[in-house]
């Protein structure tokens, strides 16, 4: 019988997300939790096939030349960064995605905002603690100009989010923002200095590659308003973490609204975690029931299909 590893089901809750029992007699499916990187080689050596949790775990050359009887892998979602598909092809194992709505994710990024801007962490706290009754003023976002740098499903969807609060939208992406500022209803920039500069709210949407890592650093930082946020709901590499954490600790900008980092889990003690000007999340933007269960869902379709032999939604380098 095939042998299957679910990864990273922090939740426990992939088992009971899709009908595995379609599979039964074919496939025997463990769900592990989060196995440390030293251990991998060893846990997964008995496994012909694993389900990956969208980035949580790299499956980097060297891993899959540690894994002889791997032969499929499919991760949620059809983009996996954490995953050489080219040595995983050289070495015949199959590499299968998964899709899923937009939805989630930009609701995140829109829970984050009204959270950073309203102050929420902070008055549901002093509640909980029979502490003071309104301890801070919040903003409000009618009015604000919101800088949606990257403009694909994600950010198109803010966009919208941004007009229904009667927000002034303005757009920035790599290829013709002219053009795809105009078919979204939304102002465009000239640049991205130019959204930096005009924007209350920047929030970042673009796909994380060599040539957007980093592109919001000490400079980018020190072009935006003292009184503007940065919302980060893509990717931690988009930004240079030590020029922001330098930027809000000194008061250079007014916070941040975070749920991705460089190093996730996001290290014990980092000034994310401490500084009272940001609000930040574990990677939630993704972590929705209705998600989970397409993902799961399609997963088991993914393994059905490898079986039959005419795998789906196979990924390519």
């Amino acid at each position: 019988m095939i042998r299957c590893a679910i990864l990273d089901d922090y939740q426990s809750v992939a088992l009971a997300l899709a009908d595995w029992g379609r599979l039964a007699g074919r496939v025997g499916i463990d769900a592990l939790g989060a196995i440390p990187r030293e251990d991998l080689a060893a846990r997964l050596a008995p496994y012909d096939a694993v389900i990956a949790m969208r980035e949580r775990t790299a499956f980097d050359a060297t891993l899959l030349a540690a894994l002889p009887r791997l032969k499929l892998i499919v991760t949620t979602g059809m983009r996996n960064a954490a995953i050489d598909v080219a040595a995983a092809s050289a070495r015949g194992i199959v590499v299968c995605g998964t899709q899923a709505a937009s939805a989630p994710a930009a609701e995140m990024t829109w829970a984050l905002l009204l959270a950073l801007m309203r102050r929420l962490p902070q008055e549901a706290a002093a509640l909980r603690a029979d502490g003071p009754w309104q301890s801070t003023l919040g903003r409000e976002l009618a009015g604000r100009a919101l800088g949606i740098v990257g403009l694909g499903k994600l950010g198109a969807k803010v966009a919208s989010y941004g007009r229904a609060f009667d927000m002034r939208v303005i757009g920035w992406t790599r290829t013709d923002p002219a053009a795809r500022c105009a078919a979204l209803g939304i102002e465009a920039a000239v640049s991205l200095d130019d959204l930096l500069a005009r924007a209350d709210v920047v929030s970042l949407h673009a796909t994380l590659t060599p040539a957007s890592r980093g592109m919001i650093g000490a400079r980018e930082l020190g072009l935006m308003k003292p009184e503007a946020v940065l919302v980060n709901t893509a990717r931690g590499p988009l930004v240079d973490e030590a020029a922001l954490v330098a930027a809000l600790e000194a008061g250079r900008l007014s916070g941040a609204a975070l749920d991705v980092f460089d190093r996730e889990p996001l290290l014990a003690g980092h000034p994310f975690r401490r500084l009272p000007n940001v609000v930040a999340t574990p990677h939630l933007g993704y972590v929705a029931e209705e998600t989970y269960r397409a993902w799961y869902g399609q997963a088991t379709e993914c393994l059905e299909a490898w079986l039959a032999g005419a795998p789906v939604r196979v990924l390519t380098s």
